[in-house]
């Protein structure tokens, strides 16, 4: 899976754009007639992002993550701040290459992909592993 680097939250000027937020439930069986009641406007870098200056997005290629509805092209909000923990989906430089994986802490440390026919990725102690952030939203375009 390939990352490329879009930029930090900070960078630039967020534009906060707000947007209708409605209170029904959308319900993926069987449809439902919807209400016409807005609840409030809801603004995305407010809900999403926690602390602009330790959070950047990240553009993804590849299917390793699909599992982790990752797809091919999303784009990834990842918090630096987020100390990463067991299970966790992260942004990692192995040996100064990028992944996104998920990692593994016990009972040895690895990255594992969220697609079955990637192995994974075992860190030996004589490789440099660096925890570039947590992945904290991930957004799919269809």
């Amino acid at each position: 899976m390939n990352i490329d680097y879009l930029g930090d939250a900070k960078d630039g000027e967020l534009t906060h754009r707000e947007m209708p937020y409605f209170s029904n439930i959308v319900r993926v069986g069987w449809p439902s007639p919807a209400d016409d009641y807005v609840e409030r406007s809801i603004d995305l870098n407010e809900y999403l992002i926690k602390n602009s200056a330790s959070t950047y997005f990240v553009r993804v290629k590849g299917d390793s993550m699909i599992n982790a509805n990752i797809g091919d092209g999303a784009l990834l909000i990842v918090d630096r701040s987020i100390e990463p923990k067991h299970k966790n989906i992260v942004i990692a430089a192995i040996n100064g290459s990028f992944a996104c994986k998920r990692l593994i802490l016990k009972p040895e440390i690895c990255l594992m992909s969220e697609n079955p026919k990637y192995k994974p990725i075992q860190i030996n102690k004589d490789e440099e592993l660096e925890l570039a952030g947590t992945v904290i939203a991930a957004i799919n375009i269809y």
